[in-house]
C-alpha cells in the first residue's frame, strides 16, 4: 500500500473492518503493517517497500490476490465500496451457485469477491 493509513480508514468503513493492531511507525512515518477483523477473518495491510519484496498492485501491474469477503449485505458493502472510491469489475448479482456476490477492485488495486445469500 502507498499508504496504509488511507487503506486502513476504507477498510474500516467500506468493509466495517475493525483495527486491532498498527505497529510502530518506521522513519517514512509510515505503520509496517496494520492489523483488521472482519468477524472471525483478519488481514493485514503493510506499506509496499520493493527492497524487501513488498509490492503493491502497481508495481505488478495489477492484483496477484483475489480475497473474498463473505457478508450479510453484499450490496450494502458494495456500495460503501464504490462510494468510497472502488470500482465494480463484476456487478454484484445472484449467482448460479447460490450465493449473491461480484468482484470490485479497491482503490489500492486490489481486487475483491463480495458475496452473501442470494435475495
Amino acid at each position: 500500500m502507498p499508504d496504509p493509513d488511507r487503506a486502513s480508514a476504507f477498510y474500516q468503513v467500506a468493509l466495517g473492518a475493525e483495527q486491532v493492531f498498527s505497529a510502530p511507525r518506521g522513519d517514512d512515518g509510515r505503520p509496517s503493517v496494520v492489523d483488521h477483523r472482519i468477524g472471525g477473518s483478519s488481514f493485514r495491510v503493510s506499506p509496499a517497500v520493493s527492497s524487501w519484496g513488498w509490492l503493491s498492485p502497481d508495481d505488478l501491474g495489477g492484483s496477484a490476490v483475489l480475497l473474498e469477503v463473505e457478508v450479510d449485505d453484499p450490496d450494502a458493502v458494495g456500495e460503501r465500496m464504490v462510494a468510497h472510491g472502488a470500482e465494480v469489475v463484476v456487478p454484484i448479482e445472484n449467482r448460479p451457485y447460490g450465493k449473491r456476490s461480484g468482484r470490485i477492485c479497491d482503490p489500492f488495486g486490489h481486487l475483491w469477491i463480495i458475496t452473501g445469500e442470494p435475495r
